[in-house]
């Protein structure tokens, strides 16, 4: 079976610790995790110390000089993840904290989008074993995967995968394509969009916000990718010219 614990990331103030977010997640690759998050929430300090508990690994410290402004944004943070969300609840919030991204990939090749979740599916081996867990991975356009982390919950894996990236110091994630498994929700574009990711595939369907979102920061957001066709939901004008591709009034 699938695993599925909370992991609680705590915040050191002069106070004492303070509860910032509670995440259900697969365990593994937390330090990731949490750093994708903080990048996702727009909470990330410039200077920080991250770490496990000695006693409960489902709990992590956070020290950070800068512990006041993540206070001030604990109050919109705490809460499950399991939606996804986790603070920000609409593209004018999102607009006001984050630019768009930009794409250093060139014209997007079709065959390379619609080909993606079946490269995805070769690096979810927790999902061949179980049926329980989502996938997301980082390709660049000549076929290259950067990586791939999977969970329980997809938004997960894509933090997990933003915090690989912020560990190495290579966002903004200009010239990467994200891919999940399942749907595209408001949650998986807002989190490409704060990493700098341009390109969004998806197994499933995408949502009407994931789109509006996707839209307003000039996101090329694809799904239903299979075979040689997919649906493209926003930023078409990426795709190389005689693409077989699908609006979603077609699809």
């Amino acid at each position: 079976m699938a695993v599925e614990e909370p992991l609680e990331l705590r915040l050191h103030t002069p106070d004492g610790p303070l509860p910032l977010g509670v995440l259900m997640r697969t365990p593994g690759h937390d330090r990731e995790l949490l750093l994708g998050w903080l990048v996702a929430e727009g909470l990330l300090p410039d200077d920080l110390t991250l770490h496990p508990d000695a006693e409960n690994l489902n709990v992590w410290h956070l020290h950070t000089p800068d512990f006041a402004r993540l206070a001030a944004g604990a109050r919109l943070a705490v809460s499950s993840s399991a939606c996804g969300v986790c603070g920000s609840g609409s593209v004018e919030r999102l607009m006001a904290r984050t630019s768009p991204p930009s794409w250093a990939g060139g014209q997007l090749d079709v065959a390379w989008l619609s080909g993606l979740p079946e490269a995805l599916a070769a690096a979810q081996p927790g999902f061949a074993a179980t049926g329980g867990l989502h996938g997301a991975a980082l390709f660049t356009p000549d076929g290259t995967r950067l990586a791939a982390f999977e969970d329980v919950g997809r938004h997960n894996a894509v933090d997990k995968l933003v915090g690989w990236a912020q560990a190495r110091g290579r966002l903004p994630l200009s010239g990467a394509a994200l891919v999940v498994s399942s749907r595209a929700g408001f949650e998986i574009v807002q989190k490409a969009v704060t990493a700098g990711v341009a390109v969004v595939v998806a197994v499933g369907a995408a949502t009407s916000l994931a789109v509006d979102t996707a839209a307003a920061f000039g996101v090329t957001l694809c799904g239903f990718a299979r075979g040689d066709r997919l649906t493209v939901y926003a930023g078409g004008e990426r795709l190389s010219a005689g693409s077989d591709e699908e609006s979603p009034a077609d699809a």
